[in-house]
């Protein structure tokens, strides 16, 4: 059983620059490689990556599964409720859009988060492109290779691991 507490990000970590960090979601369905925008979503990556490198994620489901949408996990309560009992600066107007394999967090509501906010560990993988949902959600990745694993997953299936990669 892992000690690690998650804490929200005060500041972005420091980026080794010219480098390209990526996350793999290891996955009952095999693995889902995703490149991070550490520029342009430098706060949620440095979320993303203290979660996975302190094995928050480890065994978490993905719980919500919209054909034709998204794939949302990262919900220690497995129900869409939960979280690490904080939020993240919402990163929302940073250019990045909802392509067919965004990584982005999930938010509660504009009725009760106005400065849209993100989710403090869910996230989602969209299914199609959604454009609908640009700059209102904060984009801070997308899928490199496995969108076929994404196209597979229901609900349910475990997140093993996301391990982080800096090339």
């Amino acid at each position: 059983m892992t000690t690690f507490t998650p804490k929200e990000p005060k500041e972005p970590m420091k980026f080794e620059e010219g480098k390209i960090y990526t996350a793999t979601i290891k996955t009952d369905k095999g693995n889902i490689v995703c490149e991070l925008n550490t520029e342009k979503a430098p706060y949620s990556v440095t979320n993303f990556i203290q979660l996975a490198q302190g094995g928050y994620y480890n065994g978490l489901t993905f719980h919500r599964v919209e054909p034709n949408f998204v794939i949302q996990g990262g919900d220690p309560d497995g129900n869409g409720t939960g979280g690490p009992g904080y939020t993240v600066t919402g990163e929302v107007a940073n250019g990045l859009l909802h392509v067919e394999g965004a990584l982005a967090w999930a938010r509660t509501g504009d009725a009760v988060n106005p400065e849209k906010r993100s989710s403090g560990s869910q996230f989602y993988i969209t299914l199609a492109p959604t454009p609908f949902l640009d700059g209102n959600y904060t984009v801070f990745g997308k899928t490199l290779e496995g969108m076929d694993v994404v196209k597979q997953i229901a609900v349910g299936d475990k997140m093993l691991s996301v391990d982080i990669v800096v090339n």
